[in-house]
């Protein structure tokens, strides 16, 4: 079929995606042009043109600061901690409301569980304070029983687990809706047929709904393996002065602070650009090996 032909077919789905395309052009592809003042001394009243070309000094002096380095050993550690521990509790969700005969029961659970990510971080920290910050309920409690009372949103060993903790509570029933779209796509006739052959519960969830589920879990690993470098802002600006920089301070925040707020915008955008590539690497990677075992990952081989 010639392009002509193929063009009077789909003319409508085209127009139909035009506005989205536009939008996300102005929006998102063309302002990627701006990553040019990450090579250059940039300032906002010369403006590009006018700025000058330092080549990859932005980059020389962001790898020899070591509070730079310390931002990305955060920001990996809790992006491993949160792969461990956070990733697998949408799996998790999906395969237990699957189970749950009552279309009622499992609809209320839906509510709740998904209603956490429409909160914003600043409602979410406050929560959190309120049950296990120095003056919570954890606290009051334990002085109520002649206990010495514990603060653990001020601890910073135990940082990374409070955030995770934050983050599961808010988007893993978010992040549990498509597995449950993955798990529909699953036909009953092979749960009926394993059944039939003796196949017990645990037999069917390994032989036909796990299989069924990896190709979207390969999918979303390589995703979130892409923003490896990008564990939010708000969540840990929030709580950065309850527990300091060293714990606190990830790629967002340190862009924020070593660039945005001084005005050294050449600085932030080389770091912003170091996240990207390093994202697309991953990505990348990840996308080969997941073609080495046989799925089809984020794109097909050519």
């Amino acid at each position: 079929m010639t392009f002509r032909h193929r063009l009077r077919r789909d003319w409508p789905l085209l127009v139909m995606v035009l506005p989205v395309t536009v939008l996300l052009g102005v929006f998102h592809y063309f302002p990627t042009l701006g990553n040019v003042i990450a090579f250059q001394d940039y300032s906002p009243y010369a403006g590009i043109r006018g700025s000058e070309f330092i080549g990859f000094g932005n980059f020389q002096r962001m790898f020899a600061e070591p509070a730079f380095w310390q931002a990305v050993a955060n920001t990996v550690t809790i992006t491993a901690v949160q792969l461990v521990f956070f990733f697998p509790i949408p799996i998790a969700l999906a395969l237990l409301l699957n189970s749950v005969l009552s279309s009622k029961l499992r609809n209320l659970i839906q509510g709740v569980v998904y209603l956490p990510h429409f909160f914003s971080w600043v409602l979410v920290v406050s929560l959190f304070q309120q049950m296990i910050g120095g003056a919570g309920l954890l606290a009051q409690t334990l002085r109520d029983n002649g206990h010495q009372a514990i603060d653990l949103m001020t601890k910073p060993d135990t940082f990374i687990l409070l955030v995770t903790a934050q983050s599961v509570w808010k988007d893993a029933g978010w992040g549990m809706i498509v597995f449950l779209a993955a798990l529909s796509t699953i036909s009953p006739e092979l749960y009926e047929s394993a059944a039939a052959d003796g196949a017990n519960r645990w037999r069917r969830l390994w032989h036909i709904t796990l299989p069924g589920l990896r190709p979207v879990i390969v999918l979303l690993l390589i995703l979130r393996l892409g923003d490896a470098l990008t564990v939010g802002f708000e969540q840990f600006i929030l709580q950065r002065s309850a527990v300091g920089g060293g714990a606190a301070e990830v790629l967002d925040t340190y862009v924020y602070y070593q660039g945005l707020l001084v005005g050294d915008f050449g600085y932030g955008a080389a770091a912003g650009l170091f996240k990207g590539v390093v994202g697309l690497v991953l990505v990348l990677v990840a996308n080969r090996f997941a073609h080495m075992v046989g799925e089809q990952g984020v794109y097909s081989k050519s």
